[in-house]
């Protein structure tokens, strides 16, 4: 089972960092991560994310990064605005550059 790649249709649990080319971080699921770059909040439950590939419930670069990844590994990726929120529209993070380092916690298949 250790052997597993993450494929379209699992579930992929994710712990993950992202920053800004520059090294800014907006988001993490890690606590630690969190309290260093001062976003930490209380309310705020630290844990791997949660990503069926293949669903759309993350942006495109992400979800691309993911698939072939395997438990316990980890690796960086930098998303143009086009893998991550778009070159244009209302999100605040259009027309951005997107740089994350991954960590794949676990695989479930169905």
């Amino acid at each position: 089972m250790s052997d597993l790649t993450a494929q379209m249709g699992d579930t992929v649990s994710v712990h993950y960092l992202g920053k800004f080319p520059g090294g800014k971080v907006f988001d993490t699921s890690m606590k630690a991560e969190a309290v260093k770059a001062g976003l930490f909040s209380p309310a705020r439950d630290y844990k791997p994310l949660q990503v069926v590939l293949g669903a759309h419930q993350v942006i495109s670069g992400f979800e691309e990064a993911l698939v072939g990844m395997k438990v316990n590994e980890s690796k960086e990726v930098t998303l143009p605005p086009e893998k991550a929120y778009g070159k244009t529209g209302r999100h605040p993070m259009s027309g951005k550059t997107l740089q994350f380092r991954l960590l794949v916690t676990s695989i479930q298949r169905k």
